[in-house]
């Protein structure tokens, strides 16, 4: 009798889940927010800030390796900057018009911080046919004191915009 309970309540336990998995697109909650399960394998972006010493070094503009830039990154926690919304707008973000540009230098405070070099990067990591990953640094803006610098290889139109503050 009690297995027969044990039988039932386990078919039951099982239909529930079937039923939520196969009406939420193949993800049920525990699996939703672990990203290994529910992006496994698909390609995926996210920013850093490098500090950068030589900004007329045309180097800077050049994808790396995360190897070569994770020495000289730049712990956005030190600088009560929330490193998830950061990596959100700089992964996400595909129109960089000149107000979205402004507001990553507002949220840095790059202006009250004199002699700082500041290089937004977006950072991305695929998975090869050879099951190895890809991870690699975009540089995207170079921020100072007074003045926001794009990244020639990316952005074609004017190169510098001067801080508007």
């Amino acid at each position: 009798m009690k297995l027969r309970i044990f039988q039932r309540l386990l078919f039951i336990s099982f239909f529930c889940y079937a039923a939520l998995v196969s009406t939420h697109k193949g993800e049920f909650w525990p699996f939703t927010i672990y990203p290994m399960f529910s992006q496994a394998g698909q390609p995926w972006s996210r920013g850093v800030v490098v500090h950068i010493d030589d900004k007329n070094n045309p180097q800077i503009w050049q994808v790396k390796p995360l190897d070569e830039v994770k020495d000289n990154v730049v712990s956005l926690a030190d600088h009560n900057i929330d490193d998830i919304d950061y990596a959100n707008y700089i992964s996400k973000t595909r129109d960089w018009n000149q107000e979205r540009i402004q507001g990553l230098r507002d949220v840095f405070g790059i202006g009250e911080r004199p002699g700082e070099q500041w290089m937004a990067t977006r950072v991305t990591g695929r998975m090869t046919e050879s099951d190895s990953v890809v991870i690699k640094a975009i540089p995207m803006f170079l921020f100072t004191a007074d003045t926001t610098y794009k990244n020639p290889n990316l952005f074609k139109e004017e190169q510098n915009l001067s801080q508007i503050k």
